[in-house]
């Protein structure tokens, strides 16, 4: 990378020289444009790099939003930051400097103006079928190889109508979603991006990839229709806003493709091929390519590829690749279709201007797969991507002296991993950085491998599932499929609408979220309280709260699983407590609160569930044999009630997911419709009287009192500043250390609720909350706090019961 004897480069670069070019070029990519524009000044090697074409690139996708292109990516930035003008007389010719040579440079320059128009290449290795019936499908390729149909979509209006250039006259003026390594959302309007595409010589260039072309352009999806062996998708029955992204069209110029990965989800794709030529190179899964590393977070599962560019990997690994170790390939013709199994590692490159639709989807085959990787942990996940080079003691050296697998082996599913590690990657690294792999502990299963080999089934991957995680109380991964609880309204729906598939639907749910274990608590608990057993239809929990909830016979049974110990039995012994008040009070809200059955702990021991029984009142001897916790209210009824709850918020409590004891109640199921389910179909008649009957309840709830508060204990914090500790009321001292409290993990809880949340909102979520929460009870100087405000309970959701010609509201209150 240095220049010949006697060159411009040290001169030039001064100390600078004795850094590669790749850290020069890396360092100057992270200087803003204007100061990118001053060290262009400093001298010729400087300019050099200040004017790279993919330096610019990459300030100009930093930026986001719309985006057109101008003839290079420089004068592209510029205009978009305002400082210059399209006509601006002072873009001149590049200066040329002699006696400066890079090998780092000319390899990218090289990248961006090659020619694949010969680039073609087919081993034989993926058959080409013209059509297949569902049963042949089946059996011999879904969840087994890739394979390209050659006549499912000869039928197809698109197949004359996706021409670039009937494209660009019919929707030329419609935005796209553009696809390129950058965080930022770039759409170009058709006719823009065509015109990029004939000026653009990038090594990566931009590519149109839409997931949203069915809502942008409806008149596309007419064009096209999934095909007979594809149209099994277990995300159908969600609505649509709720589905994951699943169908894409996709444009891109020669030079432009989809890196190495592994479709999201572990789920199945088909791609449709209308006009160009593309290049297919695929790995079964678990073998990760050369030059491609896999980084999964232990905390949350949270997987992330490290991979070079299609075209990267082409020109500078492949050709170093052993022939035992190449992947399958074939070359995509137009009017063909490639499905590729769930799993399957795939990288694509365009050979020249493509257009093309593909679809993931969830079937029968890959389900199970699905769910696994919906479970919360993250050595699964590792497995399921990277196979046994994920398994610490498992690495290349393991596989050095074994048999290469003939190509003809690839497409079984249970396909032994005997190859080498192929060059240019590195086994999962062992990190305590979140940038990097975790350090897998496998508890025993590492024994059970000594003698195995990897396999896709779904019984060997599914021993790397972390026992000791739960689905409620554990970290969501951020790249999972679905969000935590529309995962479970999924399973609820594919349960109810799928009767016929409810033994895979049940395997598949035992993987994602428990629900054995929770099962197992449900019956037990049934059995003790003489409640009938659930029936098939019951089997699963119901709703999106943060804890199982099962509806049995018009009982409604809820186990409290979420948070640690301490969070669960301070949420039962909270709504004990309020229960009891309302009887106590007399309060015309029991008129709308379902009556409690029951309420205990469940116990595992000796390998079997037993049930003791609690009221709230009192420390049970089952919770302090377990878990010794220091009461601060032991004297009171509820000891574990709302004030010790509001003292509890200030302490941290680990994460015990894997306890023996969990809380539980019982209450009598009350008839109706979650309010937000049916907002939209109330008219305009219904709801004035139910404005009316909420504003009642409400006044009853705020009229409610507060249990008494007999000692409050010394808080070792000082959160409230503003008022003498003489003027604070105790509870709103208290109540400042839990929001304070609160405040520190509000990203972690936002995270946790699923996607109902944006990312960009939950990253920004701490800017809208004062610096400290005694803000919120700041009062004017000279004038009593306690004179002020108190405290209220207040309600967390509402279902809608109808009755005669009125509306009703039962409001849960916590």
């Amino acid at each position: 990378m240095e220049a010949a004897s006697g060159g411009r480069r040290e001169p030039a670069l001064g100390a600078l020289a004795v850094l590669p070019d790749e850290v020069l070029c890396a360092v100057v990519d992270l200087l803003p444009p204007a100061d990118i524009g001053r060290l262009a000044c400093v001298s010729s090697a400087m300019y050099i790099l200040c004017n790279e074409e993919p330096l610019w690139m990459s300030k100009c996708l930093s930026i986001g939003g719309p985006l057109e292109y101008k003839g290079s990516w420089k004068k592209t930035t510029l205009s978009r930051l305002g400082l210059c003008s399209e006509n601006d007389e002072n873009w001149q010719k590049p200066r040329q400097f002699d006696g400066f040579s890079s090998l780092y440079l000319y390899r990218r320059w090289y990248r961006c103006v090659t020619s694949l128009s010969s680039f073609s290449f087919d081993d034989g290795h993926v058959e080409r079928k013209d059509d297949l019936v569902l049963d042949q499908f089946r059996s011999q390729y879904d969840g087994k190889g890739p394979v390209l149909l050659t006549k499912l979509a000869e039928t197809w209006p698109a197949r004359t109508k996706w021409t670039l250039q009937q494209l660009t006259k019919d929707f030329g003026e419609v935005p796209f979603r553009i696809s390129q390594r950058s965080p930022q959302k770039i759409t170009m309007k058709l006719k823009d991006y065509v015109s990029y595409m004939e000026l653009q010589h990038d090594e990566d260039p931009l590519y149109i990839f839409d997931d949203k072309f069915g809502e942008s352009v409806p008149a596309l999806l007419k064009d096209y229709s999934v095909p007979h062996l594809f149209q099994e998708d277990f995300f159908d029955i969600l609505d649509y806003d709720q589905r994951p992204a699943f169908r894409w069209f996709i444009i891109g110029p020669e030079r432009s493709g989809a890196s190495w990965h592994v479709d999201p989800g572990l789920t199945s794709a088909w791609n449709t091929l209308l006009c160009g030529r593309k290049r297919w190179a695929l790995y079964p899964p678990g073998r990760v390519p050369g030059g491609v590393t896999v980084h999964v977070n232990d905390e949350d599962g949270d997987v992330d590829i490290e991979t070079p560019t299609s075209l990267q990997w082409w020109l500078d690994i492949y050709p170093h690749l052993p022939e035992h170790e190449k992947p399958l390939e074939c070359t995509q013709l137009p009017g063909e279709t490639i499905f590729v199994p769930s799993g399957w590692w795939h990288c694509v490159l365009n050979l020249e201007t493509t257009v093309a639709v593909t679809q993931n989807f969830v079937n029968q085959s890959n389900f199970q797969h699905v769910c696994l990787d919906m479970a919360p942990g993250h050595r699964h996940k590792g497995v399921c991507r990277a196979g046994l080079l994920a398994v610490p003691g498992k690495s290349a050296k393991d596989n050095e002296n074994h048999a290469p697998v003939p190509m003809s082996g690839w497409n079984h599913p249970d396909m032994s991993r005997k190859e080498k590690r192929l060059k240019g990657s590195e086994p999962l690294r062992t990190s305590n950085s979140i940038n990097h792999c975790s350090a897998f502990e496998f508890s025993g299963v590492q024994e059970s491998l000594e003698n195995q080999d990897f396999s896709y089934d779904i019984d060997f991957l599914s021993q790397f599932l972390e026992k000791e995680r739960d689905h409620y109380s554990s970290i969501w991964s951020p790249t999972n499929s679905l969000g935590q609880r529309e995962a479970r309204e999924w399973l609820r729906r594919l349960w109810v609408l799928k009767p016929k598939l409810r033994e895979l639907i049940w395997k598949g749910a035992c993987l994602a979220i428990n629900v054995d274990k929770w099962y197992s608590c449900l019956e037990e608990i049934c059995a003790c309280h003489s409640l009938p057993l659930p029936t098939e239809d019951e089997k699963l929990p119901v709703g999106t709260g943060s804890n199982p909830v099962f509806i049995v016979s018009g009982n409604v049974i809820k186990i409290y699983a979420e948070g640690g110990l301490d969070y669960s039995v301070h949420g039962l012994g909270t709504e004990l407590e309020f229960y009891d008040l309302l009887q106590k009070s007399g309060s015309p809200l029991i008129n709308h609160i379902p009556e409690i059955i029951a309420s205990g702990f469940l116990e595992y021991k000796d390998d079997i569930y037993r049930t003791i029984p609690w009221d709230g009142k009192g420390i049970p001897d089952v919770l302090a044999k377990h878990y010794p916790m220091e009461v601060s209210y032991a004297n009171s009824c509820f000891p574990l009630g709302l004030w010790s709850k509001q003292r509890f918020g200030t302490s941290s409590s680990p994460d015990d997911s894997n306890r023996p004891i969990w809380p539980y109640m019982v209450t009598r199921k009350c008839n109706g419709d979650i309010f937000a389910h049916i907002r939209d179909m109330l008219s305009k008649t219904d709801i004035l009287p139910l404005a009316s009957s909420l504003g009642v309840q409400m006044r009853n709830i705020h009229l409610l009192p507060l249990p008494h508060m007999e000692h409050v204990p010394k808080s070792g914090n000082n959160d409230v500043k503003d008022c003498g500790d003489d003027m604070v009321l105790p509870e709103w001292k208290q109540l400042v250390s839990t929001l304070n409290r609160r405040k520190q993990d509000v990203k972690k809880h936002l995270a946790n609720w699923g996607n109902s949340v944006p990312q960009v909102l939950i990253e920004k979520a701490e800017g809208y909350l004062p610096p400290n929460m005694d803000f919120l009870i700041k009062f004017v100087k000279g004038i009593l706090c306690v004179t002020l405000f108190r405290y209220t309970w207040m309600f967390s959701g509402v279902i809608l019961t109808f009755s005669g010609n009125s509306y009703g509201a039962i409001s849960f209150l916590y």
